[in-house]
């Protein structure tokens, strides 16, 4: 489990949403979350998984389902609920019939010191923008063009 955040050294949170085909989730990212958490590179603060099934049904899953707790219980920290039962409600009626999703926010633990670095010399950080993947994907490969 992450160590707790502390409100003057805290880094950006993200949360990113995964989708995937099909409505089993494997465990395929639980040890590439835990190994970026115990590198110090992220805190996991919240997990949550939704699913649709061929008919329409949604179902929120929680870290306590056996289909993820075995992969993913100790990677988050339970006592953040970033993300509410609301949005996964919306999340799940998105999706296509036999898919699922994972929801997974994590502070950028990394920047934490540099966060911490603003505050204490009284800056404060006025623009902050996340270049998407897709968007450094395509202008790298039209560098190697």
């Amino acid at each position: 489990m992450p160590d707790a955040l502390e409100p003057d050294h805290v880094g950006p949170v993200d949360i990113a949403v995964i989708a995937f085909d099909g409505n089993k989730f494997n465990g395929g990212l639980a040890t590439t979350l835990a190994d970026l958490q115990a590198n110090g590179i992220v805190k996991v603060i919240d997990l949550a998984f939704v699913t649709k099934d061929e008919h329409g049904a949604t179902r929120i899953v929680e870290l306590t389902d056996d289909e993820v707790t075995a992969s993913y219980w100790q990677i988050a920290d339970r006592r953040f609920d970033l993300v509410k039962e609301a949005d996964l409600a919306s999340l799940a009626s998105a999706l296509p019939p036999q898919s699922s999703a994972m929801v997974v926010a994590w502070e950028n633990a990394w920047a934490a010191s540099f966060a911490a670095a603003v505050s204490e010399s009284h800056g404060q950080v006025m623009a902050f923008e996340r270049i998407p993947f897709e968007t450094v994907r395509r202008a790298l490969q039209a560098l190697e063009e």
